[in-house]
């Protein structure tokens, strides 16, 4: 993929950050797992502050860098990994009321259930629909989340990744953008779908009890039948895919990089899955900045773009490679060139 797509604007909303030094203090997170993360602080939203609101407020932040009004978006695909605080309900629908407008429209406003994979994967779909022609030239995307209690513990629901509340968008045209998107890989492994099932029942529990996330074991109950080894090595398999096809896709080598936008998984995590496999310094990741952010769902790769122009981390001619990866499991890879840096300040919050 991709056939001259530009991102025109990207930007985050992002809740008030929490120092892991408190969860530890307060028994919510163990020192161990704080030590193994390196996790420094933690987005958490207000109780007002529901999912599809930050991804909207996002949303409008972007549309405005990226110059564009509301009425020139023809589609917006509203990527999300948890429950969006309703049942049965259009969350879409409510980011498209609050950042296009709530009149009848011809733009379609779908959600995306492709877990952490799931902005990459909006990319992509959005990028095959501008490219199929037509009057529409422009694309919104957006991803917003909140984990909460009582069936979500960010602290403790998946051993190894922190996960924070907001919301970020990105701006996809057809033509004219601050950069240019070189090309995009998605690789798909069905069979590690289990990893983050294990062998719990499709079924709510019988007694109406509240299903808890606890992702560690459900990967301790697939390891018991695939094992270790075999689990690693596939997975470093479908990452290495991505980015072996991007890098070949877009006719560049992983030298040429200048930066690299990473999931925002914990540092040991981000060292066996892409520091050391790759050679990766840390310093030239988003890495830093992370840390003091959390795990946002879908939203990591549109918010560290936003965060390295927003920082002035790249200029004219860059290369920045953003990866993502989601249970099913999904890895995608992008090859995204700089063509001009706008002079966006990172919003105050």
């Amino acid at each position: 993929m991709t056939d001259e797509l530009y991102i025109a604007g990207c930007a985050s909303w992002l809740p008030r950050a929490v120092p892991v030094a408190e969860a530890v203090a307060s028994g919510a997170f163990p020192e161990s797992e704080a030590v193994r993360t390196g996790m420094q602080a933690v987005r958490i939203a207000a109780e007002e502050d529901s999912a599809a609101d930050m991804a909207a407020r996002a949303a409008r932040l972007a549309l405005r860098r990226a110059g564009r009004d509301p009425a020139e978006i023809g589609l917006l695909l509203h990527a999300t990994l948890y429950d969006q605080g309703h049942d049965l309900w259009g969350a879409a629908s409510y980011v498209q009321a609050l950042a296009l407008g709530t009149g009848p429209s011809a733009c379609p406003a779908v959600e995306i259930r492709q877990v952490s994979n799931g902005g990459m994967a909006a990319v992509e779909l959005a990028g095959a629909f501008l490219r199929a022609g037509g009057s529409s030239a422009t694309a919104l995307l957006t991803a917003g989340d909140v984990f909460c209690p009582p069936a979500f513990d960010r602290w403790r629901a998946d051993p190894g990744t922190v996960y924070a509340d907001g919301g970020a968008a990105l701006v996809l045209a057809r033509s004219t953008g601050f950069a240019c998107l070189r090309a995009l890989v998605t690789v798909s492994d069905p069979g590690l779908e289990r990893m983050h099932r294990g062998d719990h029942a499709f079924r709510p529990p019988a007694d109406g009890g509240v299903r808890r996330v606890d992702l560690e074991e459900c990967k301790e109950q697939y390891l018991a039948r695939h094992g270790m080894r075999a689990t690693v090595e596939r997975a470093a398999r479908g990452q290495r895919s991505a980015v072996e096809g991007v890098l070949a896709e877009a006719k560049v080598e992983l030298a040429d990089i200048a930066r690299f936008v990473l999931p925002h998984l914990g540092r040991r995590r981000l060292e066996s899955a892409f520091f050391r496999p790759f050679g990766i310094a840390p310093e030239r990741t988003t890495w830093p900045w992370s840390r003091g952010v959390g795990h946002l769902g879908a939203g990591d790769q549109f918010a560290g773009l936003a965060r390295l122009v927003e920082d002035r981390q790249v200029g004219p001619g860059d290369l920045v490679l953003l990866l993502g990866v989601g249970a099913g499991f999904t890895w995608s890879a992008a090859v995204v060139e700089i063509l001009e840096v706008p002079d966006w300040s990172a919003p105050e919050r």
